[in-house]
């Protein structure tokens, strides 16, 4: 799962916590057992292996320089993403996230006061808006995390509670709808608004996320309704003074989209968007026999199942994320 490394010269008793990511290499590897097989799969489709190989010695390099450096600061613990969900994380760990920035959006929501600090293991691949550091960078910045001299940005997260007890954190995103490619169905409720709707599902995005799978589902609207600007087609007029949305990353505020909205003579579709402010809340209800989830960030594999029977409230979080900048 993890391995410790110890040092006599280490400057505080503060643990690092180095968080790590397969490679797409070593996930082929997984699946296909061999490098060779990997090879041979990628090289049967056209794709080049060496670009494969390439970002996975790279990666490796990284990860081993970084522990080299860590090493000589603190206690290191290093783990892969996947054992996220069951780490326990000590009050004053500093956590590292050497990967994309998906990487680091996953590991905040485990965290709870840590900072975190986002490396960027290759600039000439990935663009990093959320791993403004590389790894020889990390002598420098990890002092001053533990002296408290380096400014962080407060991240709002969202969470989803079902009426179970049972509840999730989003950092970027909260996805609540079918798990498979059919229709959800569900009440919907804003303050006094309520209807019972049928889509593909709802997002309700942070600030930090609202520059990514938000963005895509309201640019996609606009361009429909321009496209297809016939009065006699539209339920609906989604491009008809939008509300602004925050992309602050501290913004104590959410913002939600129906994503294919269908009305029917049992469904509606006119709360199809808006915002939660602190203090109010989404309420959705699941009239779904089955396949309903709600997952966060984009992992599906980690979702809580919503049937029917089952309401979620969604508002913002009390904890919040801390990245180091």
């Amino acid at each position: 799962m993890s391995s410790i490394h110890s040092t006599t010269t280490r400057q505080t008793e503060n643990k690092i916590i180095l968080i790590t990511r397969k490679t797409r290499l070593e996930e082929l590897i997984a699946k296909y057992n061999t490098v060779g097989q990997a090879r041979f799969y990628i090289e049967h489709l056209g794709g080049d292996f060496a670009a494969y190989q390439a970002e996975h010695d790279n990666y490796l390099a990284c990860v081993s320089a970084a522990e080299s450096s860590l090493t000589q600061l603190a206690r290191l613990q290093k783990i892969d993403r996947s054992f996220l969900p069951n780490m326990i994380f000590g009050r004053d760990d500093i956590v590292i996230a050497v990967g994309q920035d998906g990487l680091v959006v996953n590991t905040m929501k485990y965290l709870d006061g840590q900072r975190l600090i986002g490396v960027n293991p290759d600039v000439q691949r990935w663009d990093g808006v959320l791993l403004p550091f590389q790894v020889r960078d990390l002598p420098k910045i990890v002092p001053e995390v533990l002296q408290q001299r380096r400014p962080v940005r407060e991240v709002t997260m969202a969470m989803a509670r079902l009426n179970n007890g049972q509840t999730m954190l989003g950092v970027n995103d909260i996805f609540i709808g079918p798990k498979s490619h059919i229709s959800a169905s569900y009440t919907i409720q804003l303050q006094e608004r309520q209807e019972r709707q049928s889509s593909s599902g709802i997002i309700i995005s942070t600030g930090m996320g609202s520059t990514g799978w938000m963005k895509s589902i309201l640019t996609g609207a606009a361009a429909l309704q321009e496209r297809f600007d016939d009065p006699r087609l539209m339920i609906y007029n989604i491009a008809a003074e939008p509300p602004t949305y925050s992309t602050d990353w501290d913004a104590r505020e959410l913002m939600f989209a129906v994503r294919e909205p269908f009305p029917s003579k049992t469904s509606s579709a006119t709360l199809v968007r808006g915002q939660i402010l602190e203090g109010s809340k989404l309420q959705v209800t699941s009239l779904m026999p089955e396949h309903g989830v709600i997952f966060s960030d984009g992992i599906e594999a980690d979702y809580l199942e919503f049937n029917a029977g089952l309401t979620a409230e969604i508002g913002i979080a009390d904890r919040r994320g801390y990245l180091v900048v």
